[in-house]
């Protein structure tokens, strides 16, 4: 297949940001201002605000040495700085493409937990294969239809803030997947222009098949035609001693690299191998997920969504480079898992709450009478190397599957409803109220990277929002004054939220320090000369080690989320606000005796229940495991 390369597919050239547009807008009518390169003094001086919470004063003075060295008239600082504002310049976005190789492709962590989300979709009403094969069928149907809506162009442009939104993601969600490399990974993308690959894989009992979901006229199969071939995959997967291949897919990076190498020397596992990769998308029919307590469970069909449970329960049932793969389970549990070197979540979202409403609507299309062919399987020739190498993936995958702590509870006391009638940022309260609760369980702050996204620039994907700040750290020493009064608590959390709301502005206005000084740092090792001593100082480290990997997804829909954290003794904390509830998601590992991911959850929810009282709500109930 040749060495590939990252890709951003064109879109409209941008300009000075254009006044809104009418609502009903097209996604691909409107320019969009380029993301800028922030003011070096700006950055500098926000970074070392940062810290305050972070270090030690005399640390924090070691740095600023450092900082006002980088800074300097004619320093290094003022140099890549230059180099920043040249690229900015001449590309689309002088951030996007940096971001992607060095966040995803160079990384050699697995996808799986380290890398790719999963959403837990919320459990549809049967519990046998029958229904699972209907709904799956349903479930294509939708998105085939979603997919209509991009390549007619009638795809509405969204709108965060009052802003419009890119929409180039879209573009790139179809018929795109990684592809491991020893080194770096690759992005096979559709070709711009070019006519769409007309097929899916689906997988069950770790047999892949390729499905053939539109008629020779192009228009797309019928529920029931799709329904009838599953019901024929279902008829040619019904062996359950196949060797799970697809857990090749969730090893270490290089590890897979070097198998994958192995595995493409034989021309029947190349076809095979190609055709998963260029499928439209992949549908996982997986077994029923075991049974488990009711307290237990929203975490169990997280984490089955996330990795698949184990290399003997569906994880083999996966091909984790690919960009979109939905899950459809036997016992009515659903999710979606995307590698998200080529998306970001809230496209994922707005995929999955047009799916759900599709299939809330009866089918009333009619099936033609032409008859269809069997979808042919996709074989693999397993040498004894290969089978040695799947034999260590599975090992290797089932060690990171027992490692995985996970906690996903709903907190009922309120949603995002009661924060707007007190004129406060939802997203911001939630995330003071992670904070407080990290302080509780750890008795500091910790660096923390809140993901938001940066699509109203072109070509943007993501930046993050420092929550750890000296107004949090105020609140939280006096909520756990045993002599607190509830006027000045209050106070404080509103001057807290507040704080918080003012640095996600400043971030979504391409303001944000994180992927500034990344920039700065690229460009410098670009160079080939030596780092500067502010990106080799301790406090870096420090900071750049978050320890909270936390985020927002909005849905519609009654979804969650969930990922792993982003170092061995941290947390990911990814949750949903609806108007009057939230979900939330937990991770953290095992091995790590610090972190408990229940532990943190419970925290969480007394939080909640706190900040419910102070702003004049009932604290509400919710299911958190084993909540005393």
């Amino acid at each position: 297949m040749g060495r590939w390369r990252f890709l951003l597919q064109p879109w409209r050239a941008a300009g000075s940001r254009a006044p809104r547009p009418p609502a009903r807008g097209l996604a691909s009518s409107f320019p969009l201002p380029r993301q800028p390169v922030a003011p070096l003094a700006q950055t500098l001086e926000r970074y070392l605000r940062s810290l305050e919470v972070l270090v030690t004063p005399e640390e924090l003075e070691e740095t600023r040495q450092l900082v006002q060295e980088f800074g300097a008239p004619g320093g290094e600082g003022e140099r890549l700085q230059a180099q920043l504002e040249r690229r900015a310049a001449r590309m689309e976005n002088w951030l996007s493409d940096w971001w992607v190789q060095s966040a995803y492709l160079e990384s050699r962590l697995p996808l799986t937990v380290h890398s790719s989300p999963a959403v837990v979709l919320p459990k549809q009403d049967y519990s046998d294969w029958r229904g699972q094969l209907r709904f799956a069928a349903k479930l294509i149907a939708g998105v085939l239809d979603f997919k209509a809506k991009i390549d007619q162009q009638a795809l509405l442009v969204e709108y965060r803030g009052g802003h419009p939104q890119c929409m180039a993601q879209y573009s790139r969600l179809f018929a795109s997947c990684r592809l491991p490399g020893p080194k770096h990974d690759g992005l096979l993308l559709p070709p711009p222009g070019r006519r769409a690959p007309t097929f899916i894989t689906v997988v069950r009992n770790f047999q892949f098949f390729q499905l053939e979901v539109y008629n020779s006229d192009g228009t797309p199969l019928t529920v029931d035609q799709l329904h009838l071939q599953l019901q024929r995959v279902r008829g040619l997967s019904w062996k359950t001693d196949k060797e799970p291949l697809g857990v090749l897919t969730g090893d270490h990076r290089h590890t897979w690299g070097q198998a994958y190498s192995t595995l493409m020397r034989d021309r029947l596992n190349r076809e095979s191998a190609r055709c998963i990769q260029r499928s439209l998308f992949t549908v996982c029919l997986d077994a029923p997920v075991l049974k488990v307590s009711d307290e237990r469970y929203p975490s169990r069909v997280a984490a089955q969504m996330l990795h698949g449970g184990g290399s003997y329960s569906n994880s083999g049932n996966r091909w984790f480079d690919k960009t979109l793969q939905f899950i459809v389970g036997e016992d009515g549990v659903c999710g979606v898992l995307y590698e998200q070197a080529v998306a970001d979540g809230a496209p994922i979202a707005t995929i999955i709450d047009h799916v759900l409403d599709y299939c809330k609507d009866p089918d009333t299309a009619r099936a033609p009478m032409t008859p269809l062919p069997l979808p042919p399987k996709l074989y693999f020739y397993i040498t004894p190397e290969i089978q040695w190498d799947i034999e260590r993936a599975k090992q290797n995958l089932d060690i990171l599957i027992t490692d995985l702590d996970i906690s996903c509870f709903t907190y009922r006391g309120f949603g995002q409803g009661l924060p707007k009638r007190w004129g406060l940022r939802p997203d911001s309260l939630f995330q003071v109220a992670l904070q407080l609760a990290y302080y509780r369980t750890h008795g500091s702050l910790c660096a923390t990277s809140e993901v938001v996204s940066l699509r109203r620039f072109h070509q943007g994907r993501t930046d993050a929002v420092r929550p750890a700040a000296p107004p949090v750290l105020r609140l939280a020493r006096a909520m756990d004054a045993p002599h607190g009064q509830d006027e000045e608590t209050l106070s404080l959390l509103q001057a807290a939220v507040e704080s918080q709301s003012a640095r996600t502005e400043q971030v979504l206005a391409g303001q944000g320090i994180d992927r500034h000084l990344l920039g700065l740092k690229l460009a410098a090792i670009g160079d080939g000369q030596r780092l500067p001593g502010i990106f080799m100082d301790t406090a870096y480290a420090i900071a750049t080690h978050c320890r909270l990997l936390t985020g927002q997804v909005s849905s519609r829909s009654d979804c969650l989320m969930v990922y792993g954290p982003q170092v061995p003794d941290g947390y990911g904390v990814c949750y949903n606000p609806l108007d009057a509830h939230v979900n939330f998601a937990i991770t953290a590992f095992n091995c790590c005796h610090e972190t408990h991911a229940r532990r943190l959850a419970r925290a969480l929810h007394r939080v909640l229940d706190q900040l419910a009282r102070l702003l004049g709500e009932s604290p509400g109930g919710g299911d958190v495991e084993g909540q005393p």
